[in-house]
């Protein structure tokens, strides 16, 4: 299966990386009034497990190519991938001005990590899909039980 990937750089998948990274970036340097993201997590060990699953899946998605696949084009899964940005920005707007809801919580977990699953189906990059998609149930975990349950 791996005979059909090359390695090489994308770089749509770097910039993928790096617009869904930049509310953090901002969260990092400018605090939210109620910024309850900076409490100790409950969940150490998913946590750690989905680090190495982001890591490898970003990796994948801007070092691996598909042979078969075309020039990155504005196609359905594209799209979608960015209406997943979107809808991640918004959750981040909606916690800036001081909601906290479980809506805005999984706003901020849900739609990052499907972005780079369509991301990576439109690219065809499988090997990506297993560590994104074991990124996304830990980060689903991680959101859930540090501020919904």
């Amino acid at each position: 299966m791996l005979n059909k990937y090359r390695f090489g750089f994308e770089p749509t998948g770097l910039v993928l990386f790096i617009v869904v990274m930049i509310p953090t970036f901002i969260w990092l340097a400018v605090p939210a009034p109620d910024d309850i993201l900076r409490k100790v997590s409950e969940t150490p060990v998913t946590d750690t497990i989905g680090y190495v699953c982001q890591w490898i899946f970003i990796a994948a998605i801007c070092v691996l190519i598909n042979k078969d696949s075309r020039k990155p084009e504005l196609t359905p899964l594209m799209i979608l991938s960015a209406v997943c940005v979107i809808l991640y920005f918004a959750g981040w707007v909606l916690y800036y001005i001081g909601v906290t809801e479980p809506y805005v919580i999984i706003l901020m977990t849900l739609p990052p990590c499907l972005s780079f699953i369509l991301f990576s189906l439109e690219r065809k990059n499988y090997p990506a899909l297993v560590p994104a998609v074991g990124f996304m149930i830990c980060h689903l975990i991680y959101g859930i039980v540090n501020y919904i349950v």
